[in-house]
């Protein structure tokens, strides 16, 4: 499933007393939204259709699905009070459908795990990263930053962070074939997620310039380059 084309952004807004709850799924390059209308099916027959549907590639199942659990998985998310300037439930859930685009084909439901359990995993470990980010933030780790003194280094400083190794014998061949292979990882990346990684690992720039640039919050930065991190890990295999 591509999820620059499927749902790049997903905004969830949140409830009002008088306005009905809304998702938003933008696509990338911008038009397609889905509102949530009416009610939901119940019938568990319906459920499973659907969910094996979606586990096969189905987006428009997956974002039924989305749109029918995704507000209760939000509903029972908690951020500690003194991370609420800085981070949100819908901060959470938008990195969360993400994540459901481009993962959906690990999720079985003939293991009869429910999506929305799959789903509520999905958000707890996004809150978890981003807590413990912006708790490291407070307390700054140098060693694990990267400052770039040119695109070759810090290119390599980022293959060294992901904690993939190289299989050329060769120093300097290794460090051209990491940076050609890591370069072509980012740009396969997610739009956000690609910007993030972009200007925060590889041009140095703070969190705080990151998410103006995303028009996120610091909070959606750390989740989004936490699960970009993951990403390029699985692009770039053990090795490098």
């Amino acid at each position: 499933m591509d999820a620059n084309r499927g749902m790049s952004l997903i905004r969830h807004e949140p409830q009002r007393p008088v306005l009905r709850r809304r998702l938003a799924f933008r696509e990338s390059r911008g038009a397609s939204t889905m509102t949530q209308r009416g009610s939901m099916s119940t019938n568990p027959v319906e459920l499973r259709q659907l969910e094996t549907a979606a586990s096969q590639g189905d987006e428009s199942a997956l974002r039924s699905l989305l749109l029918q659990h995704g507000p209760a998985v939000e509903r029972r998310l908690e951020i500690p009070a003194k991370w609420r300037a800085v981070l949100d439930t819908a901060d959470v859930m938008q990195v969360t459908y993400l994540e459901a685009f481009l993962h959906i084909s690990r999720y079985d439901p003939s293991r009869g795990e429910p999506f929305a359990r799959w789903l509520g995993r999905i958000a707890d470990n996004n809150l978890l990263d981003a807590i413990r980010a912006l708790s490291r933030q407070k307390q700054p780790q140098p060693e694990r930053r990267i400052v770039p003194k040119a695109t070759q280094e810090s290119m390599v400083a980022l293959v060294e962070l992901l904690g993939a190794t190289t299989t050329t014998p060769s120093q300097e061949f290794a460090a051209n074939e990491a940076c050609a292979r890591l370069s072509a990882a980012v740009q396969a990346l997610p739009d956000s997620y690609r910007i993030a990684v972009q200007m925060y690992d590889l041009e140095g720039r703070s969190i705080e310039d990151v998410a103006a640039a995303l028009g996120k919050s610091a909070g959606a930065v750390h989740m989004l380059r936490a699960r970009a991190h993951d990403r390029l890990r699985e692009l770039l295999g053990t090795t490098v």
